[in-house]
This record gives structure tokens, C-alpha cells and sequence, in this order.
């Protein structure tokens, strides 16, 4: 476990460490899609950047009509996170916010509706799909 003092966190609130993890597992998962696209003849291995997707609600989370960036709306400590790992959603002294899709994070850890919904609408665009095919595309067998 990194000391506070070891921890770094982005001009958005992110942690650094978190983050670079996680774009490196994905780098390495697009690199496997990629050669397993080339392996299996017969098969399409779409890869998509959840991360990226994510990354940019939280960074422009006003612009699609959140409150706050990293705020669980169910949790308990207040600003700026309302998460704590002793007191979760659910536990004895936790608080819920009035309105759930005013926010992108339900507990601190599971995006609430609205923003999965907005999750899935960017995967469906498929700007963020390597390679760029619409979903209907395996309907069409």
C-alpha cells in the first residue's frame, strides 16, 4: 500500500498510479486483440477502450449534466469523494443522494445508470472500437 505521501493524483482528481495501470493493461489487451485478429481467420475480436471512455466523462462530467466528478451519490464522508472503505453503501450511517443520476458514481466503486447508459451509448458509436465495427455488423450472419 503506497504511503499518502507516495500518492499522486491528476489535475482531475485521479489517482496517477490507478490510471497508468490501467492503460497499460489495456495497451496490452489491444496488442492481444490484434494479434488473435490475425490468428483466428474466422473470428473478429473487437477491442474497446473502456478506459477512455471513462476517463472523459469524468473529465468533462458537467458537460453531460453531472454535479460532481468524483462524488459517490451512496456512501458516507461527504466531499469530495463520500466514500469511505468503513462505512459503504448500504452500512449503518451511510447517506444517498436525492437525485442518482446527477451523478456518474453510485457507491464509490459501480457507475450509477445515467452513466453507464452514457457508457454504452459512446461504445455503440464505436469511435472508441478498434477495430471500428457497428454492432449490427454480427447480426448479419
Amino acid at each position: 500500500m503506497p504511503r499518502k505521501d507516495d500518492i499522486h493524483i491528476d489535475p482531475n482528481g485521479c489517482l496517477v498510479s490507478f490510471n497508468n495501470a490501467a492503460k497499460e493493461f489495456n495497451a496490452q489487451l489491444r496488442d492481444l486483440c490484434d494479434e488473435l485478429n490475425l490468428e483466428l481467420k474466422n473470428a473478429t475480436v473487437v477491442y474497446v477502450d473502456i478506459y477512455s471512455i471513462k476517463y472523459n466523462i469524468i473529465v468533462n462530467y458537467s458537460k453531460y449534466g453531472f454535479e460532481t466528478a468524483l462524488m459517490a451519490c451512496c456512501g458516507y464522508g461527504g466531499p469530495p469523494y463520500n466514500f469511505s472503505f468503513k462505512t459503504m453503501c448500504g452500512a449503518s450511517g451511510y447517506q444517498v443522494c436525492d437525485v442518482g443520476s446527477n451523478y456518474i458514481s453510485w457507491d464509490g466503486v459501480h457507475y450509477t445508470e445515467a452513466a453507464n447508459s452514457l457508457v454504452v451509448s459512446k461504445i455503440l458509436t464505436t469511435w472508441y472500437s478498434k477495430p471500428n465495427i457497428a454492432f449490427d455488423y454480427f447480426c448479419n450472419v
